[in-house]
């Protein structure tokens, strides 16, 4: 199993700050890995709530939680909402009364699809786990090129070939329509949710519009953006939103569709090698969706967006981070070059940067503000 030291130290900086700190992300992700290396799993304070034993303990949740010290795990905390009301309450005491515990609570959908009761707003800090990232695994070509075709699951990245990781991979995705979502509450029959998301395969990187999926699937386009919502929620979908100003251009206003992991990309569009992925259609959309998860992991900017307008002119990534504007384009070329959207871009949205990601060696200047540089080198000095 690979160590991921940025994201322990980055997990237990906050929780020297907050009573209470939650662990997001889909099921199969690492976050039970995480907690265990800051909690042991046999210690009395860790509660995995997909065991009975661990569900019955926690039937009186204010009996039982108000008596313990120091770190609490709840491990699958979704399958307890009503626990966040008790949580509420235990986290507001005085830090003199009892030595109040901290928690780390672990769930695997967005709050808005757990439908907790109440607002532990202010009271928590939110850590999304994704899978693994170039910094994790390395920034060699064969690491980077592994890491975009068997996706960021630990399980899926670290088998030992292509064909247990597609597997692999395969069952992680049935199981998730089959059982995860309804859990969830994603009130989807699988097999409609299993079509749409195989559909949604040949959307990826694009403006996303209902129209053809609704068509398709011969239901109405507020049922297609439901199921877009569900897999958005469950951390499968990036919806990236648009940015507009008064320009006084037409600008587009639909999100762009990105999957979360390129490798269950890969794996709806039947794609198994990577001879295989570089000679698919949609190669360049998946790098473009690998990088640009990459590039927000490392970046962790304030707000993203993508920006087009309506005469052709377009921005993959628009990052905001204090009074800063960056942007992003994704280039797989061996030498990418300066195109006309990229300095319309620089003026229209006064960038401080523009930066053109692509798959090569060397970081080198195209223009006044805009330089080409290598994945690997987004990649912070310190990581």
């Amino acid at each position: 199993m690979l160590q991921r030291p940025r994201l322990i130290a980055h997990i237990r900086q906050l929780l020297s700050f907050f009573r209470a700190v939650e662990l997001v992300g889909p099921r199969q992700i690492g976050k039970t890995t995480l907690a265990r290396q800051i909690l042991p799993a046999d210690h009395p304070n860790y509660f995995d709530l997909e065991r009975p034993s661990a569900r019955r303990l926690l039937a009186n949740p204010m009996e039982t939680l108000s008596k313990l010290e120091g770190l609490v795990v709840i491990d699958e905390v979704h399958y307890a909402p009503e626990l966040f009301q008790t949580l509420r309450v235990l986290i507001d005491r005085p830090t003199h009364i009892n030595r109040p515990g901290q928690y780390l609570l672990l769930g695997s959908a967005d709050h808005k699809l757990l439908k907790q009761s109440e607002s532990l707003l202010g009271r928590i800090a939110s850590v999304e786990v994704t899978g693994f990232s170039v910094d994790e695994t390395g920034v060699g070509s064969k690491e980077m090129d592994r890491l975009w075709l068997y996706g960021g699951y630990p399980q899926a990245y670290l088998a030992p070939d292509e064909a247990l990781s597609f597997r692999w991979r395969e069952t992680a995705i049935d199981r998730f329509v089959r059982t995860d979502l309804p859990e969830f509450g994603g009130a989807v029959p699988a097999p409609a949710m299993l079509r749409f998301w195989s559909m949604l395969a040949h959307f990826h990187g694009q403006i996303w519009n209902a129209a053809l999926p609704a068509q398709s699937l011969g239901v109405n386009e507020s049922t297609v953006r439901r199921y877009l919502d569900s897999l958005t929620q469950t951390f499968m979908i990036r919806q990236l939103l648009p940015w507009y100003e008064n320009l006084g251009k037409r600008q587009v206003k639909s999100p762009k569709i990105y999957f979360r992991d390129t490798g269950l990309l890969h794996t709806l569009l039947g794609i198994k090698s990577l001879p295989e992925l570089v000679t698919h259609p949609r190669v360049g959309a998946s790098w473009e969706g690998f990088a640009l998860e990459q590039v927000l992991r490392i970046a962790q900017p304030d707000q993203a967006y993508f920006w087009a307008t309506h005469q052709g002119a377009e921005l993959d990534l628009l990052m905001l981070k204090g009074q800063q504007r960056v942007g992003v384009e994704f280039k797989r070329a061996d030498v990418p070059k300066v195109t006309p959207s990229m300095r319309i871009a620089m003026d229209d949205l006064k960038l401080d940067a523009l930066y053109v990601v692509y798959p090569g060696l060397h970081r080198f200047s195209l223009a006044d503000g805009i330089e080409a540089v290598p994945l690997w080198a987004m990649i912070p000095a310190t990581a």
